[in-house]
């Protein structure tokens, strides 16, 4: 019923579009005027790169009929005369939601919701291919008046709201017509994002990493449906398809959201058009990577308000960086021949829009690319250039007439014209007394600048130093300011100053004095150099700070490389057979540990006495949740579609930390929030480059499972009572059933795969599904499984359901009961990775003891020290050494907990982990004993670059400081020109765990 509704009110608004020319007409006579006007003797720029001067443009119809030096004008014409005057394209915002109301949230409910609220659509409520904006548009006049005079001709309109959301329109901003007219376009692009639909509670995604993975799978369903083997309908993925002709818009907000986004439409052969956030300058390389076309907004962070020193100290560097350096991102894109298009949309007034666009050409963008970004690009990009975007014949009469440079502050904007409809921004015939001028009356002399709009002034009165309250007014041609003098004891008393203006430049007129007489005033206008001087100081741009990676405190400026090094004298912990190996030298060479032994030479290598010092293996942590923008995605019971290599943070200050500890390699797993979680990442901790060069080039596969509370959400509050499973018993279920599913889904494709060319032409494909095929992985153990996991009960259920299904558990970590079975883990072949003392922190761990590790590995399981905590990770080296008092572990073996056992564990082993000739070199020199609390870590070393420097973090860290200072400094300065600031605001990095719910955009 909904969808009949839909498509006729559909069809009811195509039959007014079409209908309009002959309807009747009773509220006056139908004569169309189809007269010509002409705008003559004008600098117009017919586009950014075609300029004509003394330029004639002539329209009819809301059209451009001919533009040049020499047009015939017909007689009929309207002709006017714009000598002095400019000609540009009216502006074109391709994101925006104007003339679409926010659409309304839900009923609260405080019991989540799972499954989609509507049928015949997909099965998530977030997907919404199939809304069209023109169906909820309505105009809105007051927001077009904003739009208009902020130089906006045509807007791309589109429902804000959900991860797919349909269809935009493309709105023409005639305030004149009626929608007939003004919807140039009713599908003029598909819009999505990363975030959830607000008229939704459907629960699933949670996370960021759960909404890439929604798209994904909508992706592959939507090719399945489209070749014919769904056996039911689909709406929203027969919208999908339906619009896979056209622009797609992806809302990205982020520069690293932007190359997720663009990872994403690889994957699937799209070209997104990505809507960025402002902070590309930030990881450029990356962007110009992308090789796709970008909406960049132009809302410029405000400079904080610093005269509070405590507060000052507050304030990340990153956010500071940010407004140092923000205004630079279009011409960095602009430099690095990256297309981009305007938008106002974030602007939360219109009218910064201007001022932003002023500042970022002051910050060294290029008029030329400036009005390509708000003309030619954004109607290239929506498949329109020969209907908007310039002035050449047959195009959309959009124009806006100027007095002068539209990129210059004291240009005026008069008219701005839409499909020959005329909106009258400023009186085209008025005299501009705006301007800087030396005040006289009765021998005192003053300063007064007036500036604001041509009909709506504003005046600044200062007598020497000192400012004197002032009010002006400009209205049909008469000029009048009234003040109250310097040294006046009556307050109510005021000078009034009054004149006509008659022409530009110098005025002069009559002025009544606080005791009522008359005098004569004058104001000398200053000249257009005296001016330049005086805009060269007022402009004076805040110093630009290099870029680092990350563009936050202890970032790099430049990454480091690979170096020839060789330690001589060291004491090397070699984590092998070998043992430890005093006076020994190793020597880096090529990222691989080349030689280990005495009195070697390396040449052209950097030598590093280490005579007293020691040499390990980078340490090695099995669970971290360090590094990611997300944990859990806890929508389903199941996530294993969801991958954390999706949402790798490059820039968390966590990686800087881990290394400081001699951390050089850790997985990231997935949360507990189900029992069956998201794939891992495993990376290495090369502070400074990009999500994919941290990641472990050729790594194995592996997934988060869980076992316990968390997954059956025991301590989530009473009202999550709803997702199967709500005990131990329904956790085992869980898993018996999917993999069951995974193994028929397995077997029903190799059957299909493996079918004769001519009976697959016959037969309906499987379904594609990525949550299925990650299954299979593990059935097929070509994908390992890290389980979360407490009580011994349920250790042994998941080591029996997998000997079921003829597969091993790869690791149960945490596992603080497994000193009660292992030897059960032994014989099925599992390994632990468990804390060195964390015991009865919640229920189900009563029974754990700082022994656990010691028993386990003395029964031969392969163990490891984990963190699972941001903090714990800095300082595994002294976790590893509790084994020593718990347990009496050889120091040694105890080192081995944290080097090459979780590396086994991770299946590096042949790669990482210990002091091998062959294997990359990742090591790290410590001033001490590795275990002692006294250890510092000199250096950290990753393939042999070296990441982390302790004496130069000393210098760092001072130089972090210093830059503080002088950006503070710069704040305040800006604060002293009068230029707005903001509060200062605390910023604190968000620390993860097992149990973290975030949906971190």
């Amino acid at each position: 019923m909904k969808l009949k509704l839909c498509l006729l009110a559909l069809f009811c608004f195509c039959i007014t579009v079409s209908a309009q020319e002959y309807f009747p007409k009773n509220d006056g006579v139908k004569t169309k005027n189809s007269n010509y006007t002409a705008f003559k003797n004008a600098k117009i720029y017919v586009s950014p790169t075609k300029i004509l001067d003394n330029g004639t443009l002539l329209i009819q119809n809301g059209k451009v009929v001919a533009v040049g030096n020499s047009v015939s004008i017909p007689e009929n014409a309207v002709s006017i005369d714009l000598n002095g005057k400019y000609i540009y394209p009216s502006f074109i915002d391709m994101y925006s939601d104007f003339g679409i109301a926010e659409p309304k949230k839900p009923q609260s409910d405080n019991s989540p919701q799972y499954d989609a609220s509507r049928e015949g659509y997909y099965w998530n409520d977030h997907i919404m291919p199939e809304n069209n904006a023109v169906e909820n548009f309505a105009f809105d006049k007051k927001k077009a008046k904003e739009l208009l005079k902020a130089g906006f001709g045509v807007v791309n309109s589109h429902i804000s709201d959900g991860i797919v959301r349909g269809t935009s329109s493309l709105i023409a901003l005639n305030n004149d017509a009626s929608n007939s007219k003004r919807i140039i376009t009713q599908k003029a692009s598909q819009v999505l994002s990363f975030e959830k639909s607000n008229t939704s509670r459907q629960a699933y995604p949670t996370s960021l990493m759960g909404a890439i993975a929604l798209l994904r799978q909508m992706y592959y369903d939507a090719e399945w449906y489209q070749n014919g083997n769904a056996d039911g309908k689909d709406l929203s993925l027969e919208a999908l398809n339906n619009n896979k002709s056209l622009p797609q818009i992806f809302v990205a907000n982020d520069k690293y959201n932007d190359i997720r986004a663009d990872k994403l439409g690889d994957e699937f052969k799209l070209n997104y058009i990505i809507k960025g956030g402002g902070n590309e300058f930030e990881r450029i390389e990356e962007i110009t990577k992308t090789n796709t076309s970008y909406i960049i907004p132009l809302d410029f962070p405000e400079a904080y308000d610093v005269t509070d020193p405590y507060i000052a100290n507050k304030i990340a560097l990153e956010e500071m960086l940010l407004w140092n350096q923000a205004p630079t991102n279009p011409k960095v894109l602009a430099d690095n021949n990256i297309t981009f298009a305007f938008t106002a949309s974030d602007n939360k007034k219109t009218t910064d829009f201007k001022s932003n666009l002023l500042k970022a050409i002051a910050y060294g963008l290029d008029k030329t690319k400036a009005l390509e970004a708000l003309t030619t690009t954004p109607a290239t990009l929506l498949n329109k250039a020969d209907e908007i975007g310039s002035l050449e014949k047959g195009h959309y009469a959009n124009f806006l007439i100027t007095s002068g440079d539209i990129f210059e502050k004291e240009t005026t904007l008069y008219e701005n014209w839409v499909q020959g409809s005329k909106y009258v921004v400023n009186n085209i015939n008025i005299i501009d007394v705006r301007g800087d001028y030396t005040l006289t009356l009765n021998g005192n002399s003053y300063t007064l600048k007036i500036d604001g709009e041509p009909e709506k002034i504003k005046s600044t009165l200062k007598q020497g130093t000192t400012k004197i309250a002032s009010n002006a007014s400009y209205n049909n041609g008469w000029l009048t300011l009234f003040y109250n003098p310097e040294g006046a004891t009556n307050k109510d008393e005021f000078i009034r100053l009054s004149t006509k203006v008659a022409t530009e430049g110098n005025l002069s007129g009559t002025a009544v004095l606080t005791n009522g007489n008359n005098a004569t005033w004058t104001a000398v206008k200053k000249s257009s150099e005296e001016k330049e001087t005086d805009k060269k100081e007022d402009n004076e741009l805040p110093k630009l700070l290099p870029v680092t990676y990350p563009n936050k405190a202890y970032g790099v400026k430049t990454l480091p490389t690979q170096q020839t090094i060789l330690f001589k004298n060291a004491t090397v912990w070699t984590s092998e057979d070998a043992g430890v190996l005093e006076n020994t030298d190793v020597l880096i060479k090529n990222g691989k540990i080349a030689k280990i032994g005495k009195d070697l030479s390396g040449s052209g290598a950097t030598v590093i006495d280490a005579t007293g010092k020691h040499l390990t293996a980078g340490i090695i942590d099995e669970h971290s949740h360090i590094a990611a923008a997300a944990i859990n995605e806890a929508g389903h019971n199941s996530s294993a579609e969801v991958t954390i290599e999706d949402v790798v943070n490059p820039d968390d200050s966590n990686i800087y930390r881990n290394l400081s500890g001699g951390v050089t390699t850790i997985q990231i797993l997935h949360g507990s929030a189900n029992p069956i979680g998201g794939r891992s990442a495993i990376i290495k901790l090369k502070w400074g480059e990009d999500a994919d060069n941290l990641l472990l080039k050729d790594r194995p596969k592996f997934i988060k499972f869980a076992l316990g509370e968390n997954v059956k959400q025991s301590n989530w509050g009473s009202n999550n009572t709803i997702r199967f499973p709500q005990t131990r018993m329904g956790v085992e279920q869980v898993f018996t059933d999917y993999f069951q599913r995974a193994k028929e889904y397995d077997e029903q494709w190799k059957a299909f795969n493996n079918s004769s060319s001519s009976k697959k032409s016959k037969s309906k494909a499987p379904r594609y599904d990525v949550e299925m095929e990650t299954l299979a992985e593990i059935l097929n153990k070509e994908r390992f499984i890290s389980c979360h996991s407490y009580v011994q009960s349920e250790i042994n259920m998941l080591m029996k359901v997998a000997d079921k299904f003829d597969f091993n558990i790869n690791t149960f970590t945490h596992i603080l009961e497994g000193y009660k079975v292992a030897d059960k883990m032994k014989e099925h072949g599992v390994g632990g990775s468990t804390f060195s003392d964390w015991w009865a922190y919640k229920y189900e761990v009563n029974d754990a003891i700082p022994y656990n590790a010691a028993i386990m590995h003395n029964q031969g399981i392969t163990v490891a020290i984990n963190s699972d905590d941001a903090e714990m990770s800095r300082r595994l080296n002294q976790e590893a050494a509790k084994t020593v008092k718990y347990g009496g572990m050889s120091e040694e073996e105890a080192w081995k907990f944290v080097t090459i056992n979780p590396a086994k564990l991770l299946h590096l082993d042949d790669r990482i982990g210990s002091i091998k000739e062959g294997k990359d070199a990742d090591v790290v020199l410590w001033s001490n004993h590795p275990m002692s609390v006294y250890a510092v870590a000199e250096k950290t070393i990753i393939e042999g670059a070296v990441y982390y420097d302790y004496e130069k973090m000393q210098q760092v860290e001072k130089e972090v400081q210093q830059t503080k200072n002088e950006l503070i400094n710069m704040m305040i300065r800006e604060k002293n020109k009068g230029v707005k600031t903001q509060a200062p605001k605390v910023k604190e990095e968000e620390e993860f765990h097992c149990d973290t719910l975030i949906y971190q955009l």
